[in-house]
């Protein structure tokens, strides 16, 4: 998939989804990783974000975005890291993820081939970021793509394709909401329908979560996470649509319903999983 067939926004949770992703990753993160989070991240001078853990997660769509009007450099390097196209007709992780490409010896995560996945990408600075062996400077930085992919990892149509761009090809509208994409709806607009307030939408989703959810949310590899929300995707994102009417999918009060709901277990997922990586990362 060239960098040209994709429209420059769309590709991620909104800000909403990766902030309500990084508060309940600081809910569960140790004190200790807390601090020392907070430490590597005062360290960003880039000024693309604040420096605290929840406005950071989305730094990584700032740093991708932040010449792609002019040199387009980190916009073509960084971003085909955010997602992996296994289609739904005929999943192949590995065709998906480019063969799995390997970092040439003494490379550096942030510098790898452009052509590679979010699940190789989440792996290769996970451990960056365990290793004390890592520059600092590298450190940081796979702090704060980690800290964004983690997230991006849980967006149903970042993950199953239907060979239309992550349904940004397919066009919805819904009584209530104003016309769009389907990738939209599930980046922004059901994350918007969970409440106003990001704090708030937090805090609900952690009180909904049981130590049993929690524990088991944490298991498994990047790879099983990965598959988890493939099969999200395919069965409801893409399965649950009504049929299309003049080229507009109608997003039905059940879809809604259906979405709203999975994409709160996502956004616990992956604010679960966050924490448990950066608590296992910097323990």
């Amino acid at each position: 998939m060239t960098l040209a067939a994709w429209p420059i926004a769309g590709r991620s949770w909104g800000e909403e989804g990766h902030e309500i992703v990084g508060l309940i990753a600081e809910h569960y993160l140790r004190p200790e990783v807390r601090v020392r989070v907070d430490q590597w991240l005062a360290g960003d001078t880039s000024a693309l974000t604040p420096t605290d853990l929840a406005d950071e997660t989305v730094w990584a769509d700032r740093f991708r975005d932040s010449d792609r009007e002019t040199s387009r450099l980190h916009y073509a390097q960084t971003f085909q890291w955010h997602f992996v196209d296994i289609e739904v007709e005929s999943p192949d992780l590995d065709a998906a993820c480019h063969g799995h490409p390997r970092l040439a010896p003494g490379t550096a995560a942030s510098a790898g081939p452009a052509a590679a996945c979010i699940v190789d990408k989440i792996d290769q600075f996970r451990a960056e970021l365990r290793s004390p062996a890592t520059p600092p400077a590298e450190r940081r930085l796979a702090l704060q793509f980690l800290v964004h992919l983690l997230g991006d990892l849980h967006q149903p149509l970042h993950v199953a394709d239907h060979h239309d761009r992550g349904g940004n090809d397919v066009r919805v509208a819904s009584g209530r909401q104003p016309p769009g994409n389907l990738h939209h709806y599930w980046d922004t607009v059901f994350v918007k329908e969970l409440g106003a307030s990001t704090d708030d939408v937090a805090s609900s989703l952690i009180a909904g979560l049981s130590p049993e959810q929690r524990r088991a949310y944490a298991g498994g590899s990047v790879t099983d996470w990965a598959w988890e929300t493939f099969t999200v995707g395919k069965l409801h994102a893409y399965g649950e649509l009504p049929p299309a009417t003049r080229g507009v999918v109608p997003i039905d009060d059940a879809y809604d319903a259906d979405a709203r709901r999975l994409v709160a277990v996502q956004l616990q997922r992956a604010g679960v999983r966050l924490a448990q990586v950066l608590n296992d990362a910097l323990r």
